[in-house]
């Protein structure tokens, strides 16, 4: 059975933006969530560019550390990275690996620490199971 599908649709629907990075560091992909919070930034323009071009000199460092990283070990995978106060959000960097654990690339993951505000099931705003 052929996963990609199922696996786009996974980080297409995640409200958390997502944006996957090659290991020169470009920008190859962008969920619509990564998509609108970037916007100002450039939104889906971004894609193409280099991850390192969105940061200062001193996180441009951090990031070619976490990846250098991420080589030494195919179990060396995530590391935070970042909490934003004002979002309540954290921050990590994954590894990305092929079926012989080589490093191919890497993602952004941000985690939101906020709790739910939706009803549960509550499938159009109005209704609740």
């Amino acid at each position: 059975m052929e996963l990609s599908a199922y696996f786009q649709s996974i980080i297409e629907q995640d409200r958390c933006p997502v944006i996957i990075c090659n290991l020169q560091h470009e920008i190859i992909y962008m969920n619509p969530a990564a998509v609108s919070k970037y916007a100002r930034r450039g939104g889906r323009k971004l894609v193409g560019k280099s991850l390192l071009d969105c940061h200062n000199a001193v996180s441009g460092g951090q990031i070619k550390k976490v990846v250098a990283w991420f080589e030494e070990s195919p179990e060396h995978n995530i590391i935070y990275t970042f909490h934003n106060k004002k979002e309540n959000r954290d921050v990590y960097m994954v590894a990305l690996r092929d079926e012989s654990g080589a490093l191919i690339g890497y993602y952004e993951k941000h985690e939101y620490r906020k709790a739910e505000q939706s009803e549960r099931y509550d499938f159009y705003g109005t209704e609740s199971l």
